[in-house]
């Protein structure tokens, strides 16, 4: 198990500078460079530590963090839902589950896990912002690194990449408080940079990521036309998957989603996004409607071994689960360490990853889990054989406060309001 060095990861607050270190500006050639990003990583570090939220923009300008993101969605945007990830016979590839915003416990793994490089690939598996005080600068974080290095970091897009979550779980507050009266614009540029996220990767032919897990295919019943307006001339198609036809989908119809939508259709034809961020495994078998949820599936091992039989795959990562969520789910096991088997079929494994110990960052120290985080390393030349890095948290934390509603908000992102999903709001 890693623990935070005391000497390289103290995270008491150090001597403030003075001055403040200057306003983060973009590269004068327009290149990212190691450089770069480091010194963005130890500015964001210090900025958490000793400047208040609210003031972040003295640092790290509205301009330079739209256009981080702009840059970024340029790249991701062009990638496909389903990414192939060909490492060379001389590189790992290492797997990060959820992280949720906390900050200090994602630079720490990035140092224990040996940094992203042409010889380290990194896939993350969704799930950067909400909940914990830090998701802008975490996001961005990997967002610079994504620039920097297209083909040795890939960003894949978790349930809490949506404006549903975000507005619930203090994503959109945490931006609006640290950005004021330019934080709404700075929030829409997050929101379509999610939508461009990528769905799922597929390691060296033999490894499915994704940070819920499997889809349905789209078995589509014909359209039924319904009237719409007083004056009855105009029509809406109203096209649905007939749920008793509920079949495993492809890789094929995988890549043929469309993933651009702020909030992941519950409802409708286009239900392949919804099931890769919000569905979970059970020991049931067979396929199923996820109902504690509202959306996506539950599968069992026996679609697992399709699954894995019919891709000709080894291994699915999925995250999506904390220790919360599995106190809650006793068929299950744990998320002490950070990970778990949850599936052991004749094909491979089916595992879930979680990446944020400690958690969650709001809850009196008593009523946290004081679990692990983990992070998986494929090596070479099978890259089907994880090895599994538990770490603790980094602490103490900063001091910061809550963007939401921690004691009255729902756990586990449980009994979704499916109809601020439809119209864009939410009830806290």
């Amino acid at each position: 198990m890693s623990q935070p060095d005391a000497a390289a990861d103290d995270p008491s607050p150090s001597p403030s500078p003075n001055p403040p270190p200057p306003p983060v500006a973009w590269p004068e050639d327009g290149a990212l460079t190691r450089e770069w990003v480091a010194g963005l990583t130890a500015t964001l570090d210090w900025c958490s530590r000793s400047l208040p939220a609210d003031r972040l923009p003295d640092v790290l300008p509205a301009a330079l963090v739209q256009r981080l993101v702009l840059a970024a969605s340029v790249i991701l945007h062009r990638e496909p839902n389903l990414v192939r990830v060909d490492p060379r016979p001389d590189q790992a590839v290492v797997v990060v589950g959820d992280v949720h915003g906390q900050l200090h416990d994602v630079i720490f793994l990035l140092r224990d896990a040996g940094f992203p490089s042409d010889d380290r690939v990194f896939v993350f598996n969704g799930d950067y912002v909400d909940r914990g005080a830090w998701g802008l600068e975490t996001f961005l974080l990997l967002l610079a690194w994504k620039v920097l290095l297209p083909n040795s970091v890939f960003l894949l897009r978790g349930n809490h990449e949506s404006k549903y979550c975000t507005s619930v779980y203090g994503f959109e507050q945490e931006v609006n408080f640290k950005y004021k009266g330019q934080g709404p614009q700075v929030y829409r540029k997050f929101l379509r940079c999610f939508e461009d996220l990528p769905l799922a990767t597929i390691i060296a032919g033999c490894v499915y990521t994704a940070h819920g897990g499997i889809f349905r295919g789209t078995i589509v019943m014909p359209s039924k036309r319904t009237k719409k307006g007083k004056k009855g001339n105009k029509y809406k198609a109203n096209s649905s998957v007939d749920p008793t036809l509920m079949k495993l989908g492809s890789l094929d119809e995988l890549l043929k989603a469309r993933r651009t939508v702020l909030d992941p259709p519950w409802e409708g034809s286009n239900l392949i996004p919804g099931d890769v961020l919000w569905s979970d495994p059970s020991l049931e078998m067979g396929l199923s409607s996820n109902k504690e949820r509202g959306i996506g599936l539950l599968w069992g091992p026996d679609i697992t071994q399709q699954f894995l039989y019919t891709n000709n795959l080894k291994l699915i990562i999925r995250s999506h689960e904390g220790p919360d969520a599995r106190d809650k789910r006793h068929d299950l096991l744990g998320m002490d360490n950070g990970y778990t088997i949850d599936h052991h079929v004749e094909c491979g494994k089916l595992i879930t990853l979680f990446s944020a110990p400690d958690y969650p960052q709001f809850q009196a120290s008593e009523d946290r889990y004081n679990n692990c985080g983990a992070y998986i390393v494929l090596n070479p030349p099978d890259f089907s054989t994880p090895v599994f890095h538990s770490f603790e948290a980094v602490k103490p934390r900063p001091k910061a406060n809550p963007y939401y509603d921690f004691e009255d908000v729902i756990d586990s992102d449980e009994e979704l309001n499916l109809g601020a999903m439809d119209d864009g709001s939410a009830s806290s």
